[in-house]
């Protein structure tokens, strides 16, 4: 069979296409919109161990915090260090990246996922000591439930 040039260079572009969208990553890394006051160096941490988990991370430095938390529907018993935004949910406080995830993959209503106070041991707060903690899930108009413990047990 007799090829064209312009049949040929019709195939070599489809294949190089082919070749392309499989190179692709199948899943795209979550962004993480996160508010955190100018001299908080446990929040780039955290920031940190969100990047090494997979999700691509937009830091926000500002001296006006407790008005951030008013905004994203922080309730104050749950507040802590920075406020950050994963689609439609708040991610407060030191949450592990693993419970992010579980979150983003559970399709859930949109929620505020938080660790109230800044635990020592928590991501962002690893300073050798491991407090207990707990990661909590609200939405408004609910009380808050225990979404996971901390340290899990082995």
């Amino acid at each position: 069979m007799f090829i064209t040039s312009s049949s040929r260079r019709l195939r070599q572009m489809s294949a190089a296409l082919a070749l392309g969208l499989v190179s692709m990553p199948l899943w795209a890394a979550p962004t993480v919109e996160m508010w955190k006051d100018p001299n908080c160096g446990c929040c780039t941490a955290w920031a940190e161990h969100m990047e090494a988990n997979g999700f691509e991370v937009v830091q926000h430095a500002t001296p006006k915090m407790n008005a951030i938390k008013r905004e994203q529907g922080v309730h104050p018993q749950l507040a802590s260090c920075h406020t950050a935004k994963v689609g439609e949910h708040v991610i407060e406080g030191h949450v592990p990246a693993s419970d992010v995830r579980r979150l983003l993959e559970s399709d859930a209503k949109p929620a505020v996922l938080a660790v109230p106070g800044m635990p020592q041991g928590s991501p962002g707060m690893e300073t050798g000591r491991e407090d207990e903690y707990a990661v909590y899930l609200w939405r408004d108009g609910e009380n808050p439930e225990v979404f996971s413990q901390y340290p899990q047990s082995q």
